[in-house]
């Protein structure tokens, strides 16, 4: 059984940070692409950002591009994501998720596995 446990939400002031962390279990992490997405209230779940086997096989959706950063630690089955300069309209429940694959996707159908989710709520 795959499981996907995100952390690192919480209440954030507009301009801040926030890193969010993703621990996998139950799969080979180190040959999962990642990705992270977020959906909020009313709204269709949106690619925030990805990476793949290949650490530098990295993709942004263009509205976080210079402040988001994701990473993967495969030593820890850990994928983050560094958010900085947030928005209030980027108050969503973020979500992690796994393909078993080497690429990355902007494309939530491409993804197998996927967590529960953490709530970034930014204050303005």
């Amino acid at each position: 059984q795959v499981q996907l446990v995100e952390s690192g939400g919480g209440l954030v002031q507009a301009g801040g940070s926030l890193t969010l962390s993703c621990a996998a279990s139950g799969h080979t992490f180190s040959s999962s692409a990642m990705g992270w997405f977020r959906q909020a209230p009313g709204k269709e779940r949106e690619f925030v950002a990805g990476i793949g086997w290949v650490t530098s096989d990295t993709r942004y959706a263009d509205s976080v591009k210079g402040r988001f950063t994701i990473s993967r630690d495969n030593a820890k089955n850990t994928v983050y994501l560094r958010m900085n300069s947030l928005k209030p309209e980027e108050k969503a429940v973020y979500y992690c998720a796994a393909r078993v694959t080497y690429a990355t996707s902007y494309d939530l159908e491409d993804y197998d596995y996927w967590g529960q989710g953490t709530q970034v709520t930014v204050s303005s």
